[in-house]
């Protein structure tokens, strides 16, 4: 099982509360962004392109547990920056363990084997680590040579430590579907607890705006990525938000949903788009103007996402709002194979194109090489 039962029951009678309450707006993922920092330079990232006076800064743990408090939604997300650079984590997990918080510490892994033994093994932390892919690919998105064999490593360790661990892996355009499949593969010979996939996320800050995928191409390579699954595949998110990535379902974005706090505040609207910030949390649910956001809006900042931090919230709360929500869940939790004969098509034309692609990056070289030499 990719969630523990008693993560699951904590989050299945906390949303009945909120429904039984009568509230339209409620968060289901606190995004704690501690500092923006980071010891990678990741070119579809747009958190590490502020100053340095910006890069310096950093939420203390009161100011952490505060929000946390404020938000009182059961999950916390710690993404970043880097979260372990900040030299308190320590001390901020521990206070959110203490609270029964169910922590998802977002990591490239890279200084995991250095400071996991700031942590102790609870049932309460997981260490959800960024890989894109294989090695080359992941290599590629990260912008580091080695970044790969450096964050397995920090799995395996924290595996086998006794940590819950999952993979958190963002895809952009010209990712191969074939490859992807066989990453999964991989991370099932690990043994993680379970993967998240989003499309990218299209950071009006990231240096690298050509590969955000717009949303017929999402649905298009999700599609070849998902159906015809394997058994042993094990995704920690909700079954109904990837059928909305593969095209089976339609949402409306709840970015309400999954709030994020950083060193400015409560930032409006959502984890990707910076329209301003408020002093509290029932500020932001009072004040944003969420009609302006989302595809049904007409935002052209909104017209291609389909990101977690925008629908996953929208399929959890598809499946407590009716007896058909709920037992849609449940299908999808059981009969999640998804033949689909299109789909193996599509995963030969991906593969096509790739090398089409790869052979023309090879031509190019060669050519630069033959200049070079005549040079």
């Amino acid at each position: 099982m990719s969630v523990p039962v008693s993560q699951m029951w904590t989050v299945a009678s906390y949303v009945v509360r909120q429904k039984l309450a009568g509230r339209k707006r409620y968060p289901f993922v606190l995004m704690l962004e501690p500092l923006f920092r980071c010891n990678l330079a990741c070119a579809g990232c747009g958190k590490i392109q502020y100053p340095p006076h910006i890069l310096k800064r950093q939420l203390t743990p009161e100011e952490c547990f505060k929000a946390v408090d404020e938000c009182g939604t059961p999950i916390v997300s710690i993404p970043g920056g880097e979260p372990l650079m900040h030299p308190e984590i320590d001390k901020i997990v521990e206070g959110l363990v203490a609270r029964k918080k169910y922590i998802y510490l977002c990591t490239n892994a890279l200084l995991l084997k250095e400071k996991i033994d700031l942590f102790q093994p609870s049932k309460y932390l997981t260490f959800s680590v960024h890989l894109d892919g294989q090695s080359d690919e992941h290599d590629f998105s990260v912008c580091r040579e080695g970044g790969y064999e450096a964050a397995v490593e920090g799995v395996k360790e924290a595996l086998r430590r006794g940590f819950r661990v999952t993979t958190n892996t963002t895809l952009f355009d010209g990712a191969d579907p074939k490859h992807v499949r066989q990453f999964f593969d991989d991370m099932m010979d690990l043994g993680i607890e379970g993967m998240m996939l989003s499309p990218g996320y299209s950071y009006e800050k990231a240096p690298d705006q050509q590969h955000f995928l717009g949303r017929a191409r999402t649905r298009r390579l999700f599609r070849a990525m998902l159906s015809n699954r394997k058994k042993n595949w094990r995704f920690n998110q909700s079954p109904l938000f990837l059928e909305f990535l593969m095209g089976k379902r339609q949402y409306a974005c709840t970015p309400w949903g999954m709030p994020t706090y950083n060193i400015f505040g409560w930032q409006k609207p959502c984890y990707l788009l910076q329209d301003g910030y408020a002093d509290t949390f029932e500020e932001l649910l009072r004040e944003t103007e969420w009609e302006n956001y989302g595809t049904e809006s007409g935002n052209p900042k909104c017209a291609n996402c389909m990101v977690h931090s925008g629908y996953e919230a929208s399929a959890v709360n598809e499946t407590f709002s009716s007896v058909g929500g709920f037992l849609s869940t449940i299908k999808a939790t059981l009969f999640n194979r998804y033949a689909d004969e299109g789909a193996v098509r599509l995963l030969d034309e991906y593969s096509a194109s790739a090398n089409a692609q790869n052979e023309l990056v090879q031509i190019g070289r060669a050519s630069e090489s033959l200049e070079e030499t005549r040079a």
